[in-house]
């Protein structure tokens, strides 16, 4: 395992990060403790959870995941691990998170800083992230932005303003972004250095073989910036391993839950995974181990952020930091994204 600078701060992740979204729906807390237990013993010292986890999110189970982590966590020697949390925003009408009220101001953002350390029975938070901007922009597979959806948001400098008090406060450490835009990153950024607030020092986007929007305007943004990329859903939601080729396997995330992961049933997707099938089969690669390794190569990328129901799942994940791909490889893959361009974004 190796570990990268995250950004400008001086946290040193793993490159792969035990993501936790499943936990306390597809995974009991027994489960979860296992993963947790595998991970840290493979060399994974960055585990990544948010508030409204596990996922499809609803009231029943809303705080679940840094319920299971926190347990797991209270025996364990805090500062030689990274935990990673992240608050959710508003839009998407969650009446359970908070009562209802999801702006990232003071009064959210304290309460939810406070709720996710009492869950994760810790006193600080390594990198807390907003987990998708409190103004309007496309997100979750949507790509077109529309002037007409804009409306009353948070300033930034406000938001920020707060993250120092709660910095100050010893309950967090860093701020991160998630699902963010090219013209949010730099506006975070500059804002930070105008008025001497802190400045975020990652980025969680959707990226893999599927959806490599990243490495345009954002990529850009993100070097200018010194921000490292926490690239999430590395393997498509499993469409990358090859298991829906040949239709929905019994609890399979995309079977238990419809209308789950959207941005993976659009057209073209079945045609370019079969593709990535066939290059990872030509080089003896698992199509699991070809797909993070493509991954980790980016130079963007700080950590891979994997997630897994079962455990062999999570071995076969860990196993891919021994995969290096070589320069034909990454030229195949890079055909197969020419002919086919972002199918998932």
């Amino acid at each position: 395992m190796k570990y990268n600078q995250l950004g400008n701060s001086d946290l040193k992740v793993s490159e792969i990060c035990l993501g936790t979204m499943t936990y306390g729906q597809q995974n009991t807390i027994e489960e979860a403790h296992q993963q947790l237990d595998y991970s840290i013993g493979e060399g994974v010292n960055f585990i990544d959870a948010a508030e409204m986890y596990p996922v499809p999110t609803s009231g029943e189970t809303y705080g679940l995941t840094e319920t299971y982590i926190g347990e797991w966590l209270k025996h364990q020697q805090r500062d030689k691990l990274i935990i990673a949390t992240k608050i959710a925003g508003p839009g998407r009408g969650f009446k359970w998170v908070r009562g209802g009220a999801k702006a990232i101001d003071r009064d959210n953002i304290k309460q939810a800083v406070d709720d996710s350390l009492k869950r994760l029975q810790t006193d600080y938070i390594d990198l807390y992230q907003i987990h998708w901007p409190d103004r309007y922009v496309p997100r979750f597979g949507q790509t077109v932005f529309d002037p007409t959806q804009v409306g009353e948001t948070v300033p930034i400098a406000e938001q920020l303003e707060v993250f120092r008090d709660v910095i100050k406060a010893g309950k967090i450490r860093y701020i991160g972004l998630s699902n963010e835009t090219p013209w949010g990153v730099t506006q975070f950024s500059n804002i930070a250095k105008q008025l001497g607030l802190p400045k975020v020092v990652s980025i969680q986007n959707a990226y893999n073989l599927l959806n490599r929007v990243f490495d345009g305007h954002l990529a850009e943004a993100v070097y200018y910036e010194e921000i490292g990329l926490l690239a999430y859903s590395p393997l498509a939601f499993g469409f990358l391993t090859g298991k829906y080729l040949n239709g929905k396997p019994e609890k399979a995330r995309v079977t238990l839950f419809e209308n789950f992961g959207q941005r993976y049933l659009k057209p073209k997707v079945s045609e370019a995974v079969k593709a990535y099938v066939e290059i990872a089969k030509r080089y003896q690669l698992s199509p699991a181990h070809l797909a993070l390794a493509f991954v980790r190569s980016r130079w963007f990328v700080a950590s891979t952020i994997i997630g897994a129901t079962t455990l062999e799942q999570l071995k076969e994940n860990l196993e891919s930091v021994d995969v290096v791909l070589n320069k034909d490889i990454l030229e195949e893959l890079d055909k197969v994204h020419s002919l086919s361009p972002n199918p998932a974004p």
